[in-house]
């Protein structure tokens, strides 16, 4: 059945000599059910078209929660399984791998990003790692630009006004709740990846000015589709209206945003971060805002996450956060559900996963 689960051969015809029909069928059921990989599922609000998918061939254990799975219950929980369906609130690192046991084999994690798991552990201990690329780039892309049109137009800031009285009191003003517009605007993406290019394509109708874009290779092919242009990293701070961030968090662009990078743009710059909290030093960014260093923000991703209500960015009024919703369409977090089922029956079948990290 599975290529760490043999089946047990002849099982019913040596019960079928010493017991009855219903006792045989009982058995047989039973030797169904122990054949099973066993699979930790952390939370159970996923779509039910995933569970399906497991529970077809292995013995789920489903988190009741609706919320992250505590630490302890990991710990607890992951001991004995083959398999774990995991999010990126779930840190996958060598202590929840030795509660683990050597019989995992396989991690579904339903995201794009992977700095929750430690790689380098998982790999020497021959871990299958599957995960959902290609599924978050629209509407990651959609957001992205949703929150740039909120950022630079000042959207929330109006919207407040609005219940706080402020609009009742003022009525109108030739300056008042002006932003910035996108038509001539200098545009600066930091990784022009799936993301960064789609993010790109949809900027051009609103008739840009300019596409810059850095990264650690040029991009020729991708660049042509937008008419971007490479340029250092300073290069498209010092030049950029606005700059977006699409890039992965690692060890290169972790704390890449600091008090220098602030320092180099332009006062009416806003910055747009839908990639990894990390990638941006906060400390920085809130004395960036609070100086009028730059213009605004607008953030998907914060450090921690989830973004404590009294923290100093929640009170900045040139600072539009949202909480981490760049994949948040039904569509799309059913495919990246049922993605992750099918990466980890896969693996444990022994065949091609659909998105294989490792």
């Amino acid at each position: 059945m599975f290529r760490y689960f043999p089946t047990l051969l002849n099982a019913g015809q040596v019960i079928h000599s010493w017991t009855s029909k219903p006792t045989v069928a009982r058995c047989l059921t039973a030797i169904k059910q122990m054949e099973k990989p066993k699979v930790l599922v952390t939370r159970k609000d996923i779509p039910k078209s995933a569970l399906s998918i497991l529970e077809e061939k292995c013995e789920l254990e489903v988190m009741p929660n609706e919320s992250p799975i505590s630490r302890t219950d990991l710990l607890d929980k992951i001991s004995g399984k083959h398999g774990i369906f995991c999010f990126l609130t779930d840190k996958i690192d060598k202590e929840v791998l030795d509660h683990a046991g050597s019989q995992l084999k396989v991690i579904g994690t339903m995201s794009v990003g992977y700095d929750h798991l430690d790689i380098n552990e998982i790999k020497k201990r021959n871990i299958t790692v599957g995960y959902t690329p290609g599924v978050l780039t629209a509407p990651t892309a959609e957001l992205t630009v949703a929150l740039t049109l909120a950022t630079t137009r000042k959207l929330f800031e109006a919207h407040d006004e609005i219940a706080n009285g402020g609009w009742a009191k003022c009525s109108w003003g030739p300056l008042w709740m002006c932003g910035s517009g996108l038509v001539g605007a200098k545009v600066g993406i930091v990784g022009l990846g799936s993301i960064g290019l789609a993010v790109a394509k949809r900027l051009l109708p609103f008739e840009v000015a300019k596409i810059m874009y850095c990264g650690r290779h040029e991009k020729p092919e991708a660049a042509a589709q937008v008419s971007g242009e490479y340029v250092t990293f300073d290069q498209l701070l010092q030049e950029s209206d606005v700059v977006i961030i699409t890039c992965p968090l690692n060890d290169t662009t972790r704390n890449m945003f600091g008090p220098t990078q602030f320092a180099l743009m332009k006062s009416n710059a806003v910055l747009i971060n839908t990639s990894r909290g990390g990638v941006v030093d906060q400390d920085a960014l809130v004395k960036a805002l609070k100086s009028g260093q730059i213009a605004a923000a607008g953030l998907d991703v914060m450090t921690p996450e989830p973004l404590p209500a009294d923290h100093e960015l929640t009170k900045l009024k040139n600072c539009v956060l949202i909480p981490h919703i760049g994949s948040a369409t039904l569509q799309t977090r059913t495919t990246m559900a049922t993605m992750t089922a099918q990466n980890i029956v896969n693996a444990l079948e022994g065949k091609s996963m659909p998105a294989q990290l490792c």
